[in-house]
């Protein structure tokens, strides 16, 4: 999912360089809502494997 918000990153700032605004800022919402994403389930996955008393690798 992080792969999916650096795509749409960096395809926003492609469109800003190229001067498509609505495009740009489209693409730039789509990634910063995948981070947020990508962030909670981070943090989810981190809490549950802390949870069931498994080191981290």
């Amino acid at each position: 999912m992080l792969g999916w918000a650096l795509t749409f990153f960096v395809v926003a700032v492609i469109a800003a360089i190229f001067g498509f605004g609505g495009i740009a800022s489209a693409s730039a919402g789509i990634a910063q809502i995948l981070f947020f994403i990508f962030l909670a389930l981070f943090v989810i996955a981190l809490v549950a494997r802390a949870v069931r008393g498994r080191p981290p690798v």
